[in-house]
């Protein structure tokens, strides 16, 4: 029996984002802001473009720079340099917020000292917003809390991924229960042998300074199903292990630019042809000895690069989760089984949406800013139980921004702070923490070899419906 298709063109559309709660797009009405004095600490190329240069260029009617700081000097004065803004530089954290007092602090240092610089920043009285991850453990994240709670204000962490209209076009129809409660759930992502392994050959690839790819990547999967699912994890169940990437090879040099097998190795990347890349890291080594194009078999690997869980959640769902960090294309693939049916999502399958365009070209095109051009659609399906007729939901995906998610964001937090924002895209620190918290119990899962509960990591109460702790801020 030939089964009926029905296909329909949501209304998450390219310029037509007032379906995505929260954007500059959806309100007719622009609020009128002082200009915020805002202050970015970590000027690596995270912080420069989309947390600095996409600043200043979207958003220079209501935000200045006021400071920049990195431990990196010569970082900071490219950093000038990339983003236009003529501001005062300091090596000295403490310093900069003593002397500027800025309005907001943006973090975007490396994933394990974020807890130094959000602490700070909340006793100095800013509004802190930070990348993800919240941080790299348990201990930290306590304190982060702890401090937060103290200063009487919340911290936004910039969790994109939710804000892409694909993305919320599945939140919408699970939040509508259109197959029912949800039971199960499965969830894979793929990184492909240029992305992933770029994390390899960067600070990510030590456990001591990204909390592995448990925490730094994962964490926005993590978050993705939280906020789907609107429920807390409560215990995770993982295997991982090191297999393709740091000793597991025959040879291995100092870096990209001083190695005898260039010729040889597959995954050589050459760090001048970018010359942002190569400004930023090459030409400023010599201030803090930090290699960007560091070889991806170096024996100080010490992360995973195969990874497996399976997360069960206080409502009663269980998810089956994967990593993969060496595939020949980027992309991923989510199941939710209702008990009235069944929801299935892809994106950038190349089999399924006939996309087979480089794959760095892909991740630049993704991480770009600006670009709204609808290359092509995403596709949900919904099917009922006992139902003949399937239903597709085709999503128009612009490429850059992260499909459009990075542009609603922050829209949300510098233009449209008082939008309505009733699938709560916006996210604070308990969304961070929790979503931290899966990455923190899986590596401890590994390491022991049993079932972590969440309760065992923190004091946060695992809630079978989250509860609306986020208030959203205005400054």
């Amino acid at each position: 029996m030939k089964r009926r298709t029905f296909l329909k063109t949501s209304g998450v559309a390219a310029g037509a984002a007032s379906v995505i709660p929260g954007t500059a797009e959806s309100i007719t009405a622009k609020a009128a802001f002082a200009k915020k004095r805002v202050a970015l600490v970590g000027a690596g190329i995270r912080g420069t473009s989309f947390w600095g240069r996409n600043l200043v260029n979207r958003y220079s009617d209501i935000l200045e720079f006021v400071a920049l700081s990195d431990i990196n000097s010569g970082r900071l004065a490219y950093a000038k340099e990339y983003m236009n803004v003529n501001c005062p530089v300091f090596t000295d954290f403490d310093k900069m917020l003593q002397e500027i007092k800025p309005d907001v602090l943006i973090v975007t240092t490396v994933d394990a000292t974020h807890h130094e610089f959000i602490i700070k920043g909340l006793k100095a009285g800013v509004q802190v917003i930070t990348e993800k991850p919240l941080t790299t453990d348990e201990t930290k994240c306590r304190a982060i809390l702890d401090a937060e709670k103290e200063a009487g204000r919340q911290i936004i962490v910039g969790f994109n991924y939710r804000w892409a209209p694909h993305a919320t076009k599945i939140k919408e129809l699970l939040a509508e229960e259109a197959v029912g409660k949800i039971t199960s759930c499965d969830f894979h992502w793929y990184l492909n042998t240029y992305h992933g392994a770029s994390y390899f050959r960067r600070w990510h690839g030590l456990m001591n300074r990204s909390g592995s790819l448990w925490v730094h990547k994962a964490t926005h999967h993590f978050d993705l199903l939280n906020w789907w699912l609107d429920s807390d994890p409560v215990e995770v169940s993982a295997y991982g292990s090191l297999e393709h990437y740091g000793h597991n090879h025959a040879f291995r040099g100092a870096n990209c630019r001083n190695c005898a097998y260039t010729d040889q190795c597959k995954f050589y990347y050459d760090i001048a042809a970018s010359e942002r890349d190569y400004k930023l890291y090459a030409e400023n080594e010599k201030y803090d000895g930090y290699i960007r194009d560091n070889c991806l078999w170096r024996p100080e690997i010490d992360i995973f690069d195969k990874m497996s869980a399976q997360i069960k959640y206080a409502n009663g769902v269980i998810v089956n989760y994967s990593l993969t960090t060496y595939s020949p294309y980027e992309g991923w693939r989510v199941a939710f089984n209702g008990m009235n049916g069944r929801i299935d999502s892809t994106e950038d399958i190349p089999w399924e949406d006939a996309n087979m365009a480089d794959q760095s070209a892909l991740h630049e095109a993704e991480m770009a800013q600006g670009n709204n051009e609808i290359e092509k659609f995403h596709q949900v399906m919904v099917m009922k139980n006992f139902e003949k007729d399937i239903e597709i939901i085709k999503i128009p995906a612009p490429r850059g921004g992260h499909g459009g998610g990075d542009e609603r964001l922050q829209d949300k937090i510098f233009k449209v702070q008082d939008a309505p924002d009733p699938l709560r895209h916006a996210a604070g620190s308990r969304d961070g923490a929790m979503s931290i918290m899966i990455g923190i119990a899986a590596r401890k899962s590994i390491k022991e070899g049993r079932p972590i509960k969440i309760s065992e990591l923190t004091d946060i109460e695992p809630m079978p419906v989250r509860p609306p702790y986020f208030k959203g801020v205005k400054f």
